[in-house]
């Protein structure tokens, strides 16, 4: 059982039928279909998207690691054949992608150095954001984990960056007169606080815990918040956004909630159907939490 204030989404598909039914399976996708849920093998149905359709790529792929999402195993092997990987979905996912496109790739410090080597020979590697998990395992013998990383690349010399929607707020500790005006800062109701240029080290990120609704039983979610800073800086609204390892619809469902289009490919059935779940919510409830009124707020502040 249980407690009353656990959200966690972890239902079964017998359960509830009616969310795996909305999913259209990847044979079955159409080409120029888009706000869908697809359910199959990527390499099937990446043949049945338009080419140079996609303004914003964002994938969260296996990291190199021995790991079960539910009864789907993907196993650590050698870095040539990860690398081998790497490049099988990145050949076909390419073509898909508009000139303008950017891309999101999500991985560990130890993916990272085989990942950023195979995107720099497909696109253009502007940065590498660090955010902090919060969570992880400490061990004897190193340090803990408690990082992951995500790789910013651009298809061409083209691409949509929303700097203003992305800005981070911060208190103002020295605040700074001129003229007897605030300097590059303003007083509001919560503090005193200035809008300065996002940096590629993001601290005020929850990973999904028991008590919030957007929580899923899947083992490496990413958080909401996490992926609307992805979509708010590198795509507008009725842009397509494209997440080729969906799990559990997190990309679907911040795409639907920031008035995107998307379309979510996933290969697990069970995760599909927590997506169509969460993307039904979004009808009755479209916020995100840690993002308010336009702005990100600091970790659990809210």
């Amino acid at each position: 059982m249980k407690a009353k204030r656990n959200k966690t989404i972890d239902f079964q598909i017998e359960d509830s039928p009616e969310y795996l039914s909305r999913c259209v399976k990847a044979k079955d996708l159409k080409k120029g279909q888009n706000c869908v849920t697809v359910l199959g093998d990527f390499f099937e149905a990446i043949e049945n998207i338009l080419d140079k359709s996609i303004d914003l790529l964002i994938v969260d792929p296996p990291y190199n690691l021995t790991k079960d999402f539910h009864g789907n195993e993907f196993k650590e092997t050698n870095t040539e054949e990860y690398i081998s990987y790497l490049e099988s979905w990145i050949e076909k996912v390419k073509p898909k992608l508009k000139e303008t496109a950017s891309v999101y790739v999500c991985c560990d410090w130890k993916t990272a150095i085989p990942l950023g080597v195979v995107l720099e020979k497909h696109f253009t590697i502007r940065n590498r954001i660090t955010w902090e998990r919060e969570k992880g395992r400490g061990a004897k013998d190193n340090w803990k984990n408690s990082m992951e990383d995500i790789f910013y690349c651009t298809v061409g010399k083209n691409f949509t960056f929303n700097l203003e929607q992305v800005k981070q707020r911060k208190k103002v500790i020295a605040p700074y007169k001129e003229n007897g005006k605030p300097k590059d800062w303003e007083q509001t109701e919560d503090g005193k606080f200035r809008y300065t240029c996002p940096s590629n080290f993001w601290g005020d990120i929850s990973v999904p815990y028991w008590s919030m609704a957007e929580n899923t039983a899947h083992p490496t979610q990413k958080p909401e918040k996490l992926i609307a800073k992805l979509i708010l800086a590198s795509s507008n609204p009725n842009d397509l956004v494209l997440d080729i390892f969906a799990g559990s619809g997190t990309t679907g469902v911040v795409a639907k909630k920031l008035s995107r289009r998307y379309i979510n490919i996933e290969q697990n059935p069970l995760y599909c159907a927590w997506g169509e779940y969460r993307l039904e919510k979004c009808e009755e409830d479209n916020s995100i939490q840690g993002y308010k009124d336009g702005v990100f707020w600091e970790r659990n502040s809210l």
